[in-house]
């Protein structure tokens, strides 16, 4: 089953809806080509980032009190789908559209290694709270997957993936996608925000059983 997941790496929602997705196509005894599709929740995200909280507050009108039971929230909603939240008073929401551009050339050879790619940046900036627009922090999560890093730096340097990442990022917002996580199954079915695992099992089979009745 071909899933296509538009979402972005220092997004909370989207480590938590992937992570029930996963559970629930392991309930349903289902494999799935999952396609990582780029998002920035912040394009205008400036190159040294912003305090978590004060961007938070701007953007959202949270109060510190709403901000922090939300983080516990999601802290006790992470460890049940065994993410670790860490926040602290230094976490910071920077810019990701070099993360973008890495997964981008991770993915051109056809392997597995955008997704673990992926994986590895929502896990280095939510549970180990490092810098996913930092160079050497990306060049790190580059080697830990087994890519080259040297490779990896040129496409730092010379970003010569950037207008595709454009590209593919307006192809869907041109298709309504204005929040994330949202995923499509299928080429078919959109799904927006994180569902919880008993919901998308229900998607699943539904999608399966169009699918045979087609």
């Amino acid at each position: 089953m071909k899933i296509d997941i538009i979402s972005d790496v220092v997004c909370p929602w989207c480590f938590v809806g992937y992570k029930q997705l996963e559970k629930a196509l392991e309930k349903s005894q289902i494999e799935a080509n999952i396609h990582w599709q780029p998002f920035e929740l912040n394009p205008a995200m400036p190159s040294e980032g912003q305090d978590l909280q004060e961007h938070i507050a701007q953007k959202y009108g949270s109060t510190k009190a709403q901000s922090d039971e939300n983080r516990q929230h999601l802290k006790q909603l992470g460890q049940s789908l065994g993410i670790e939240f860490n926040y602290s008073d230094t976490s910071r929401m920077v810019n990701t559209f070099k993360a973008h551009q890495l997964l981008h050339w991770a993915g051109l050879d056809g392997t597995d290694k955008e997704h673990e790619l992926k994986l590895a940046l929502l896990e280095t900036y939510f549970t180990d709270q490092q810098d996913v627009s930092d160079h050497n922090i990306l060049l790190a999560a580059i080697l830990s997957i087994g890519l080259d890093a040297d490779e990896a730096m040129q496409v730092l340097q010379d970003e010569p993936y950037a207008t595709d990442v454009r590209v593919r990022q307006k192809l869907w917002t041109d298709r309504g996608i204005s929040g994330v996580p949202a995923m499509v199954f299928g080429d078919k079915y959109l799904v927006t925000g994180a569902q919880g695992i008993d919901n998308y099992v229900k998607v699943i089979q539904q999608v399966i059983d169009e699918e045979n009745e087609a």
